[in-house]
This record gives C-alpha cells, structure tokens and sequence, in this order.
C-alpha cells in the first residue's frame, strides 16, 4: 500500500458526522439516477440543494433525457464523467456537454432549457449538483457557460490527481469563482493507500461522495463506494484528510459557505418565500420566465 501523502497545513482535521445513502428516483422523461443530496439535508448543507449521480451503460436509462423545464432562483452545476449531453436554453444559449466537461447555468429570474443524449448506446455518467443563490442574485440574468474537460485546472503530485472545477486547491484556482457561496468543488483520483489535505475556513458546510473505491479515516470510519460523508463543522478545524482504501479511489468533495437565508422550494423553482414561489409559477404559466 502507498503511504504517499500530497502535504498543506490541515493540522485540525474534520471529522465525519454521518454517512448518507442516496435514493434511487427518476427524473426528466424517467432518466434513472440517485438522488444523494435530499430537501431534508439542505439546511445542513447549505448552499447546496440537491446532488444526483447518475450512471448507466443501458440506453433505456437515459435516453430519454430531461425534455424543456423550468428553473429560477439557482445554479445547476452538471459534470460529466462519460457521455453526451446537448443543452439548449430559452436564453439562446446552447452547448455540448462531454466527457469529463461542466456545464454551470445560473437560472436567476428564469430560464427554460433541455439537456438531451446526444449518444444511443454506451455508458452515461456524472453529477449535478444545485447550488442555491443568494436572494439579492435570485433574479438576476441567467447565464451560462461550458467548461470543456481541457479548461479544467488540474494538478497531479504524489498519487493525487485533482481536478479544480470551483474553489482553489493547493494555489491552484478552480474553473469558476462564486463570492457569496465560496464553492469548492474538486473531484479526487487517488491511488491505494494516497493521502489527500484539502485546507477548508470551518465556516463551510462539506461532503464527499466516493463513486470509485472507498476512503477510510484514522478514526476507523471508511466510507464506501456510493455513499456520501458530511463532516462536522468543528470551531477551529482547518480542513479535511482523506485517504484511500486498498484500491484505487475516485471522489468528489463539496465544500461551500452557508447564505442563512430562507429556503422556499416548488420543484424547479427556489426561492425565499412563499410568495416568492407562487409568482415564479405565475411567471412560468404566463411565459415571462424566459
């Protein structure tokens, strides 16, 4: 087993609080996925919403896809580890997510858009995450952009492969920045037995999700493959040690600073109050989302 160990200052690592079993749903026109990041844990992880992993090599799956929908009031972050997915939005935008790609959308006052295979057979997988806006950002201009896997900041070091799409990360400085939130989002390859810090303000809520392998702690806890960990939010801790099992180890690790704010929520649609919700559905219904 390697012991090798990419260095920073995490002398007052974070503990795991819990571990999280996803639920199996469907979505869109019946695209299967799990649902790891629920409603009931959005107070807990805010600013984040929701979390699926998805993944199938069975066209059936997925083929059908997420056909037009609404959303308003927050940000899809859509990252791809095998597969093709075509996006087109009510805001002009347009773009083809691949391989090891981001498609970041900031939904703001409203946008209604599709993501579709762009593949009949063959294997589809990845994760999209939902990261809550701010109030003063709810309706703001939606926007949009592609991230190809090339543009995506990465460095490798000592059995560690990170791949920075939000945040920062040993000095490296991820695709996407976000002032208010503070996102980090990083996905983790990691040898048998590599050692990963990752410094953290103990402001933030965090989790991981392993989707290859498993991680284990000093404390005893190992947390499996398809399973997410949140850590406490200890006064004074510094960051997280992770450390992988006896196989190779793949994961992504979430990380982002609370807005505190009320959370009002009708399916596509987020927002701080009720009031809120029920005009971004007279919004839709009448056609001044887009």
């Amino acid at each position: 087993m390697s012991s090798s160990t990419l260095s920073t200052t995490v002398t007052a690592p974070r503990a795991v609080e819990r571990l999280v079993v996803g639920q199996p749903t469907s979505d869109g026109a019946g695209v299967k996925l799990t649902r790891v990041l629920t409603g009931p844990l959005q107070r807990r992880l805010d600013p984040f919403l929701m979390l699926d992993a998805f993944g199938s090599d069975k066209a059936d799956d997925y083929i059908a896809g997420f056909p037009s929908h609404p959303h308003r009031g927050f940000e899809t972050v859509t990252y791809m580890l095998d597969g093709r997915m075509r996006h087109r939005d009510s805001a002009g935008h347009e773009g083809l997510l691949g391989p090891g790609g981001v498609q970041w959308m900031t939904a703001g006052r409203g946008v209604i858009h599709s993501e579709l295979p762009e593949q009949e057979e063959g294997l589809m997988e990845g994760f999209q995450l939902w990261l809550n806006l701010p109030a003063k950002d709810k309706m703001r201009a939606p926007w949009y952009r592609d991230i190809p896997t090339a543009e995506i900041p990465e460095f490798e070091r000592e059995g560690v492969k990170v791949r920075v799409i939000a945040g920062e990360s040993h000095g490296v400085k991820g695709a996407v920045q976000r002032e208010h939130t503070e996102p980090v989002y990083l996905d983790l390859h990691l040898e048998p037995g590599a050692r990963f810090e990752q410094a953290l303000p103990d402001t933030h809520n965090v989790f991981v999700y392993v989707y290859r392998g498993a991680l284990r702690f000093d404390t005893g806890c190992t947390v499996p493959r398809e399973r997410m960990a949140i850590f406490t939010n200890t006064p004074g801790s510094d960051g997280l040690v992770l450390t992988a099992g006896d196989e190779p180890t793949r994961a992504i690790l979430v990380a982002g600073k609370p807005l505190g704010e009320p959370i009002a929520q009708y399916g596509p649609f987020v927002m701080n109050t009720q009031a809120e919700l029920m005009q971004a559905v007279r919004d839709f219904q009448e056609g001044r989302l887009a």
